[in-house]
C-alpha cells in the first residue's frame, strides 16, 4: 500500500494527538506542519519529528503535501479548506465542516470541481464504542430501531477552559461545539435526518470566566447555549437531543440511548472512542455489558484520515466524508432556524449512512 503525505495546519492543543497518531497508520506519512505562529509550528515539528515546519502559505503551496489536516479555529475552516483545495490538496478538517451552510457548500463544490476528497471530524464514531452499538443493531439485537435520546449537558467551558470566550460567540455554543459528535454518531447508528425541530435559548446573557488565566473576565453570550431538539430520521426512527452549557448542577442522563422493538442499547459518550456499551433485551431484567467488537477504544483521532487516505489510494468509499459533515452542519443550523420560525426544519441535504467498519480493521495500522 502507498502512503498519502500529510501536512497539518494549526499547531494548537488538538494537533498533538493527530501528530502522535498519524505515523501509526500504514497509509499516512506526516511530512509538514504550519501555524500562524511559526515558532509554535517549529516546536511541534521538533517534538514529533516532523520534517518541515513552515508558514501556512508555504504549506498550502508545498508540492510534497497531498492532504491537509485543517486544525484552525472554526471561523477559518472554510477559508483554509478552499485554499488547500485550490492548491490541489485533499482536505480533512476538525469539526465543524464550516461555520455557515454557505461555506460548507463552497467547500464541497470546490472539492468536486477539482476532483479532490473532503473529510471532517469527528471520527469518534469509528471507535469501538459506537461501532459495537452499530454491530448490535445490524445483528438485530434490538429489533427495529424506533427512537433515540441524546444528551450533552454540562455547566459551560468557563469552569475549566483556559480561553473559553469563543464558545459563547457565533459558531460556538454546545450545539456547534459538541453537537457534531452526537449528530454524527446518530447518523452512523440510524441514518440521515429527514426533518427536525428545535427550541433554543440564552439562559444567561453574560458569563464569568472562572478558569485561569482569564478568571473574572465577563463574556457576552451571542449564541444559544441551551438547545432542545427533535429529529425524524429517514428510517422512521424518532429522536430527541439536548445540548446545554447551563446545567450547573450536572446531570445523570446517559449520552445516547437507542430504543428498539426488542431492546435498548446504551451508547457511550460519542466524544470518546471506547465503551462501555450496554444492552437490555425486552425480556431481561437488567442491562448487561457488551464486549467491544472493535479495537479502537483509546484516543484514535486520525482514523478518519486513514480511512480517507485508503479511499484516495484505492477509490473505495470513506466514512468521515464531506457529505456527512455537511448534513450535520445543516442540522445544527436547522435547530436554530426551527426555533426562530416556530416550524419544523426540512433537511435539504442527505448523506449515506456510513458503512460499519470491519471487525478486523487492523489494516489501518502500521
Amino acid at each position: 500500500m502507498g502512503k498519502v503525505r500529510v501536512g497539518i495546519i494549526g499547531c494548537g492543543t488538538i494537533s498533538s494527538i493527530y501528530m502522535e497518531n498519524i505515523p501509526t497508520f500504514e497509509n499516512l506519512e506526516l511530512v509538514a506542519c504550519a501555524d500562524l505562529d511559526l515558532d509554535r509550528a517549529r516546536a511541534q515539528a521538533e517534538k514529533f519529528l516532523i520534517p518541515e515546519a513552515s508558514t501556512v502559505k508555504e504549506l498550502l503551496e508545498n508540492p510534497n503535501v497531498d492532504l491537509v489536516i485543517n486544525l484552525t479555529i472554526p471561523k477559518a475552516h472554510a477559508e483554509v479548506a478552499v485554499e488547500a483545495l485550490k492548491n490541489g490538496k485533499h482536505v480533512y478538517g476538525e469539526k465543524p465542516l464550516a461555520v455557515t451552510r454557505e461555506e460548507g457548500k463552497e467547500i464541497l463544490a470546490v472539492a468536486k470541481e477539482n476532483g479532490l476528497f473532503v473529510g471532517s471530524a469527528p471520527d469518534t464514531f469509528l471507535g469501538a464504542g459506537v461501532q459495537t452499538a452499530i454491530d448490535l443493531i445490524e445483528k438485530g439485537e434490538i429489533g427495529v430501531p424506533i427512537g433515540v435520546s441524546a444528551f450533552m449537558i454540562g455547566r459551560g467551558h468557563e469552569h475549566w477552559h483556559p480561553d473559553p470566550i469563543f464558545y459563547y460567540k457565533e459558531g460556538g455554543g454546545p450545539m456547534f461545539d459538541m453537537g457534531p459528535y452526537y449528530l454524527t454518531a446518530l447518523i452512523a447508528l440510524l441514518g440521515p435526518i429527514k426533518r427536525l425541530s428545535g427550541s433554543v435559548g440564552i439562559s444567561y446573557p453574560e458569563r464569568t470566566i472562572l478558569s485561569e488565566p482569564k478568571a473574572g473576565t465577563k463574556v457576552t453570550v451571542e449564541t444559544p447555549i441551551h438547545i432542545a431538539g427533535t429529529l425524524d430520521f429517514v428510517s422512521g426512527a424518532i429522536g430527541t437531543i439536548t445540548t446545554s452549557f447551563d446545567a450547573f448542577g450536572g446531570t445523570t442522563l446517559p449520552p445516547i440511548e437507542i430504543y428498539g422493538s426488542e431492546g435498548t442499547i446504551l451508547v457511550p459518550d460519542p466524544n470518546t472512542f471506547g465503551g462501555p456499551v450496554r444492552l437490555r433485551k425486552r425480556d431481561e431484567k437488567e442491562f448487561v455489558d457488551i464486549e467491544l467488537t472493535h479495537t479502537h477504544d483509546g484516543n484514535s483521532r486520525g482514523i478518519g484520515v486513514a480511512d480517507m487516505a485508503k479511499a484516495i489510494l484505492s477509490g473505495a468509499p470513506y466514512r468521515a466524508n464531506g457529505e456527512l459533515a455537511y448534513h450535520v452542519l445543516e442540522a445544527m443550523h436547522g435547530f436554530h432556524d426551527s426555533s426562530e420560525k416556530g416550524l419544523f426544519y426540512q433537511m435539504q441535504s442527505t448523506c449515506e449512512r456510513p458503512e460499519p467498519l470491519p471487525v478486523d480493521n487492523q489494516f489501518l495500522h502500521a
